[in-house]
């Protein structure tokens, strides 16, 4: 791919200029420490309130390792999603617009390596945020906690997090490059968020959902059996070059 190498480090440039690697990984950071701090005060908090009101109850289960499990998962996925999103709404919808990328263009660079340029930039950036809130979560379980989560299995669940948001991001990208507008994007990708979550709650197709790879995740993060997880982990490696072939088409019949 004509010009890639050039074109990647202007998009880390710009991820570094624009501030957005730095939000983004703050997000994940802040989040991978409330997950732990969640499940382990929770409880305490609830109780200390209910005394204060008089008689205020509520049922909240005693801290553990898989209550931290369950909130270090929730907060990277729900959060990397969005991340992801935000990231990839304007990455090429933007460019149009600007008529920057025409001019991009005509330089020696090829659509394909102006794409993916986009596409490693955004998933280097969230790969770094997802290492440190996740290694956060981990360093805050281990001082929270008399127990930690198995690492073999904890990078596993940090990897497929990481990857379950670059695919949104890759479906994001499609749709910012297939329309003119970084919003039409973002609800392309939010609707691409809501069909899946769909089609994973179905039986068999469902565990082939991107969205449905926290169920596995969390088994490994807590050193559990996910059972056969071979079949949906390839089928979403191989989703996101997919998307991208896909993306490819449509951008190099456009008129920039």
């Amino acid at each position: 791919m004509m010009g890639f190498r050039v074109l990647l480090t202007k998009e880390m440039r710009e991820q570094l200029r624009t501030n957005r690697l730095i939000a983004v990984a703050a997000v994940f950071i802040l989040f991978g420490i409330i997950g732990p701090l969640t499940d382990r005060y929770m409880k305490e908090l609830i109780d200390a309130v209910g005394s204060q009101s008089g008689g205020f109850t509520m049922q909240v289960p005693p801290p553990s390792l898989d209550g931290a499990a369950t909130q270090i998962l929730k907060n990277l996925s729900q959060f990397g999603i969005v991340c992801a999103l935000l990231l990839a709404m304007g990455s090429v919808a933007w460019e149009k617009e600007r008529g920057t990328a025409g001019m991009i263009l005509t330089k020696p660079a090829s659509r394909a390596a102006f794409l993916a340029a986009k596409l490693v930039a955004i998933s280097l950036t969230l790969g770094l945020a997802t290492a440190l809130g996740c290694g956060f979560g981990y360093v805050y379980t281990l001082l929270l906690y008399p127990s930690v989560f198995p690492l073999g299995g904890y990078l596993a669940m940090a990897l497929m997090m990481w990857w379950m948001s670059v695919a949104f991001a890759a479906i994001t990208m499609l749709g910012s490059t297939v329309t003119r507008s970084a919003v039409a994007a973002a609800g392309i990708g939010l609707l691409a968020m809501l069909l899946l979550g769909i089609v994973g709650a179905l039986p068999v197709i469902g565990t082939y959902s991107p969205s449905s790879l926290g169920a596995p995740a969390l088994d490994l993060m807590l050193g559990h059996d996910p059972g056969w997880i071979l079949g949906p982990v390839l089928f979403n490696i191989a989703l996101v070059p997919a998307i991208f072939a896909v993306t490819w088409l449509a951008f190099r019949r456009q008129e920039l």
